[in-house]
């Protein structure tokens, strides 16, 4: 995308109105805004085989309590 020095410097005033108007919000709303050169840190996924591990890892635990539970109960 070619971009005249015009169009770049006004891309530029309106990102920092935007910037600006960004942080009266958040001074509005009583919350801190972002760092602006900090990215927000992506939310960790798990695999479905790792859920499936852990789950099974579980279900396992479920069932060693249960059975103690039915050992004691005798």
């Amino acid at each position: 995308m070619n971009l005249s020095a015009a169009q770049l410097r006004r891309a530029a005033a309106l990102q920092e109105k935007i910037e600006a108007m960004q942080a009266e919000l958040a001074s509005l709303l009583g919350s801190s805004a972002p760092a602006a050169g900090k990215p927000a840190k992506k939310k960790r996924t798990m695999s479905a085989a790792a859920r499936k591990k852990i789950a099974a890892a579980q279900k396992a635990r479920w069932a060693a309590q249960k059975a103690e539970a039915a050992k004691k109960g005798k």
